[in-house]
């Protein structure tokens, strides 16, 4: 064959190659992932199996993870919208814990009695609360379990993530919580028992105060995922918080929200369901 027409039929099957390429499962016109079905998606697992995320799993995957703008939100603003988004924590040995967003507490910031930053405070413990949007804020409480906040827009606000979803790796967080928990030697966990508090959520994803003032937008460990398009927005439900009967009138201010009728909730409010939708609270100022 004559050296021009090899030169042409090569660069035919080098065109050839790269369409069939770009018609490949795994993204679309964007470049955003698309899930095959070998992939995860966020839906109720079919198995309790650990799941790879998609942000780790190609260079395209980045549009999942959610970056520092998402978090540059005011703090009841950021509390409605992480409900519904996936919590990612990567452990040592690249075992993925998964689980959707169902419940969060807004704190506003120093005006707000039963935050941490009441009054304007600045303690080496709370520093996270003034740093930028997205950093955690782990404590400590009963001097034994963690709770973990994400900074909002505003100094001293933040968001208490409350309750997940398990969605992935629910074996590993049953045995993570089993190894902590007390007074309950033998009997399995249930799902719906494996996140359904602060407390408990840190216990699943082995969250301890070593994550204190971490980036979520760029740590490899813990980060949040966007989830999959709802066909229809849930209902949200704008109750009180919990456990700050010390906080005043603040304590009665509807800063809890949580997907209604989520089995995964840690506390029901029915009087607050019962007084319609919270679609009316979207910014502090209300309060």
């Amino acid at each position: 064959m004559p050296v021009r027409g090899a030169a042409q039929l090569s660069c035919r099957l080098g065109q050839k190659k790269r369409l069939l390429e770009a018609e490949e499962p795994g993204s679309d016109l964007h470049g955003a992932p698309t899930p095959s079905p070998t992939e995860p998606r966020l839906g109720r697992p079919a198995s309790p199996g650990p799941q790879r995320s998609l942000y780790f799993s190609s260079p395209k995957s980045c549009s999942a993870r959610l970056g520092s703008e998402f978090f540059d939100q005011p703090a009841v603003a950021l509390a409605r919208a992480f409900l519904g988004q996936v919590l990612v924590r990567r452990l040592d040995d690249g075992t993925e814990l998964r689980g959707r967003i169902v419940e969060t507490e807004a704190y506003v910031g120093p005006e707000d009695e039963a935050a941490h930053s009441r009054g304007g405070r600045q303690t080496p413990r709370n520093r996270g609360m003034f740093m930028k949007p997205g950093t955690l804020y782990v404590y400590v409480i009963y001097g034994m379990y963690f709770c973990m906040n994400v900074s909002s827009r505003g100094d001293g606000a933040c968001v208490l993530l409350r309750a997940l979803e398990p969605l992935g790796g629910l074996e590993t967080m049953r045995q993570l919580r089993s190894a902590l928990r007390k007074g309950t030697a033998g009997r399995a966990l249930k799902d719906r028992e494996l996140c359904s508090g602060p407390s408990k959520l840190c216990q699943a994803l082995a969250i301890d105060k070593s994550f204190d003032q971490r980036d979520l937008a760029t740590d490899t460990a813990v980060w949040m995922e966007r989830s999959a398009p709802e066909t229809s927005e849930p209902a949200v439900v704008a109750a009180a918080r919990v456990g700050i009967g010390q906080a005043g009138e603040w304590a009665q201010k509807p800063l809890r929200f949580y997907v209604q009728g989520s089995p995964w909730v840690s506390v029901v409010d029915r009087a607050a369901e019962q007084s319609g939708p919270s679609a009316s609270v979207c910014s502090h100022k209300a309060f």
